[in-house]
C-alpha cells in the first residue's frame, strides 16, 4: 500500500498545465489574503514603528565602483516583482501559443472585455480627478488581479461551467498586458538612452539564444539578469524586463511527441535487457539508459513550461506575500476613514474598479454578443458574465503597484489609494461570489 504525504494526494490530481495554472493561482489568492491581513494587524498594532521601519532599511550590493543601494520595500518591488511579471510574460505567452487567446474565435470575447475593461476604469476616475494632481492614477483601476478573481471561481467551481474559468484567465491575461504597456508607457518619468540600447542589445541576445535552440536555462537567467539591471537603469520600469526576457524564453520542443516515444521506447527496451538488479545498485549501462532517458524527457519539454511550473510556487509563497506584506500595510483611523473614502482619489478608483469593470467587462461583452461578433463561452450565460464583471474590481495587486508609480513621493495620496484599492476589491470579491452562487442561472444543460 502506497503512503501519502500529507496534500500529496490533492497535488496528485493535477493533470493538464491548466489544472496546474489555476492551483497555482489559488495559492497565490490564498498567500494575498493571509499576507494582506497580516500587513493591516501590524500597521494597526503597537509594531506599526517596527514594520514601517523594516521595509525602509536599506540593503547595498557593491563590485568595485558599481553600487546599488536600496530599501527592502524598493527591492521588493523592483527586484522581486520582475520575477511575478516574468510569470506574467510566460502566462502571456502560452496563451497566445497554445491557451484561450490562440483561436481568435474564442479570444474575441475576453479580448473585447478585457480592453472596456480597461478604458472605462481609466474614463470614470477621470471623471472625477481630471485638472488635479491625481488624474496621473487613472492607470490604478484598469488592472483586474488574476489570483484573487480565480481564486473566487474556484470557490463556486459546482456551481459555474469551467469555460467560464477560461473565460476569466484570457480576460486577466490580456489586462495584465494592458497594465504592462500602461506602465512602460506612461509611468516613465526619465529614460536614458545607452542603458536603454544595452537592454535592448540583451534582449536580442535572448533571441539569438532561442534561434539557436539552447533549452539551458543558465544562459537566459545571466542575460536576463544583466536586461534588469541595464532597464533599472534606463529609467523604464525594471520589472518590465521580465515580461519582455520572457518573450525570449523557448516555448517549442526539441522532439516531437512521435519521436520522442519512439526513442522511449527502445531505450526502454534496451533497459528491459540488462540483467536484474537490486534498483539501489544500478549497473553503469541501466545508468547510462536512464540518463538517455532523462534527456530526451528534457527535450520533449519546453523552457518557458518548466519555469512557469517552477516558479508558480515560489512566486505564489514568497514573492506575492512579501509584496502585500510591504505594500498592504497602512493605518487605519476609523474615524477618519469616513473622510478620506470622500477624497477623489479613492472615489475614483471605486468607480472605476466597480462601475467601470462592470461597464467595461459585461457592457462590451453584451454589445459584442447583441452583435453577433462573438458568442457566449459553452454553457455560460450572460448573467454569469456580469458575476465575472463584478469579480473584475478586484484589482489588488497590480493596482497597488500601480499606485506606488503614480503617486511616487506623495505618501497621501498612495495612503487614499490604497484605501480606495481594498474597499472596492474587497466589495467586488464579496458581490461577485454571492452573485454567482446566488442569483447568477447556469445554463440548461
Amino acid at each position: 500500500m502506497k503512503l501519502y504525504a500529507p496534500w500529496e494526494r490533492a497535488f496528485n490530481k493535477i493533470s493538464t498545465p491548466f489544472e496546474h495554472f489555476l492551483h497555482a493561482q489559488t495559492t497565490t489568492g490564498l498567500a494575498l489574503m493571509l499576507t494582506t491581513v497580516l500587513a493591516l494587524v501590524l500597521a494597526n498594532s503597537p509594531l506599526s514603528d517596527a514594520y514601517a521601519n523594516l521595509f525602509h532599511t536599506k540593503i547595498d550590493f557593491k563590485i568595485d565602483n558599481l553600487a546599488l543601494s536600496y530599501p527592502i520595500h524598493y527591492w521588493i518591488n523592483e527586484g522581486l516583482m520582475t520575477f511575478f511579471f516574468f510569470i506574467i510574460g510566460l502566462e502571456i505567452k502560452r496563451e497566445i501559443l497554445v491557451g484561450e487567446l490562440a483561436n481568435i474565435k474564442v479570444a474575441v470575447l475576453p479580448i473585447l472585455a478585457a480592453i472596456g475593461g480597461m478604458i472605462f476604469p481609466a474614463i470614470f476616475y477621470l471623471a472625477i480627478n481630471s485638472g488635479s494632481e491625481s488624474a496621473i492614477g487613472w492607470g490604478v483601476p484598469m488592472a483586474t488581479d488574476i489570483a484573487f478573481a480565480i481564486s473566487v471561481l474556484v470557490l463556486l467551481k459546482k456551481s459555474i461551467p469551467t469555460s467560464l474559468v477560461t473565460f476569466l484567465v484570457a480576460l486577466a491575461i490580456v489586462d495584465d498586458l494592458g497594465a504592462v504597456l500602461v506602465i512602460a508607457t506612461f509611468y516613465t518619468e526619465q529614460i536614458h538612452l545607452l542603458p536603454l540600447l544595452l537592454s535592448l542589445l540583451s534582449f536580442l541576445i535572448l533571441i539569438a539564444f532561442n534561434r539557436f535552440g539552447i533549452h539551458a536555462i543558465a544562459p537566459y537567467a545571466i542575460v536576463g539578469l544583466f536586461m534588469w539591471f541595464f532597464m533599472l537603469e534606463s529609467g523604464v520600469h525594471a520589472t518590465i524586463s521580465g515580461v519582455v526576457a520572457a518573450m525570449a524564453i523557448p516555448s517549442k520542443p526539441k522532439k516531437t511527441p512521435e519521436s520522442f516515444s519512439k526513442q522511449i521506447r527502445k531505450l526502454l527496451d534496451k533497459y528491459d535487457d540488462q540483467p536484474n538488479s537490486d534498483t539501489c545498485n544500478l549497473n553503469e549501462k541501466q545508468k547510462t539508459i536512464l540518463a538517455d532517458m532523462e534527456e530526451n524527457i528534457n527535450a520533449i519539454g519546453t523552457p518557458a513550461a518548466r519555469l512557469e511550473n517552477g516558479l508558480h510556487l515560489p512566486i505564489a509563497l514568497v514573492v506575492i506575500p512579501l509584496f502585500a506584506l510591504a505594500n498592504a500595510g497602512i493605518s487605519i483611523d476609523f474615524d477618519s476613514i469616513g473622510n478620506t473614502l470622500k477624497q477623489p482619489v479613492p472615489i475614483g478608483i471605486m468607480l472605476g474598479l466597480v462601475l467601470g469593470k462592470i461597464m467595461g467587462i459585461f457592457g462590451v461583452s453584451w454589445l459584442a454578443l447583441k452583435s453577433k461578433i462573438s458568442t457566449l463561452p459553452k454553457g455560460a450565460t450572460i448573467s454569469q458574465i456580469f458575476g465575472v464583471a463584478l469579480l473584475g474590481g478586484i484589482g489588488f495587486t497590480m493596482s497597488i503597484f500601480v499606485a506606488d508609480l503614480a503617486f511616487l513621493g506623495n505618501s497621501e495620496l498612495i495612503f487614499q489609494a490604497k484605501v480606495g484599492i481594498l474597499a472596492s476589491s474587497i466589495f467586488s470579491g464579496v458581490s461577485g461570489y454571492l452573485w454567482l452562487k446566488y442569483i447568477a442561472k447556469s445554463a440548461k444543460k
